[in-house]
């Protein structure tokens, strides 16, 4: 019974995120509450901030919600709707923002300093592989000397 009970509590967390959209939000047209959907999915909750604000049980997700619906319902396209909470929020509330000047430098630092991470490690371990060779020019007696110092 136990182990049934668990089952359920696991099973019924997995559903919470198809409740964020409370039934007073939905619009009575069902096409109109699609498109409401489709905007809604790409936009981010700034509460969550990975969730979208139909996945997300925020109050301010709910208040974009509402807004969203607001704007389909007053005549607006997807687009125009998506792109007057983007003049009220910024960028940041896309999930995935364009790319354009202004957030050029956002889409290339990751990749960059990869690239610079790598070619430091590629620095590093091709000085310490010389590090371990002997040195050209000494004589044997300053080569025996030269391992000893090494080894203590």
């Amino acid at each position: 019974m136990l182990k049934k009970l668990l089952l359920l509590v696991v099973l019924a967390s997995f559903a919470l995120p198809v409740f964020a959209v409370e039934p007073s939000e939905m619009l009575d047209d069902p096409v109109l509450e699609a498109r409401a959907r489709e905007v809604s999915k790409g936009l981010r909750c700034l509460v969550c901030q990975n969730e979208n604000i139909d996945d997300s049980n925020a109050k301010l997700a709910h208040d974009l919600r509402v807004l969203v619906r607001d704007r389909i319902v007053a005549g607006d396209t997807n687009e125009q709707a998506e792109a007057y909470i983007v003049d009220r929020y910024g960028e940041f509330v896309l999930l995935k923002p364009p790319f354009n000047f202004r957030n050029a430098f956002l889409w290339f630092t990751g990749p960059v300093l990869l690239l610079l991470g790598g070619w430091a490690a590629l620095v590093f371990i091709r000085r310490r592989a010389q590090a371990g060779k002997p040195v050209e020019g000494l004589s044997e007696e300053e080569q025996q000397r030269l391992a000893a110092l090494l080894k203590e």
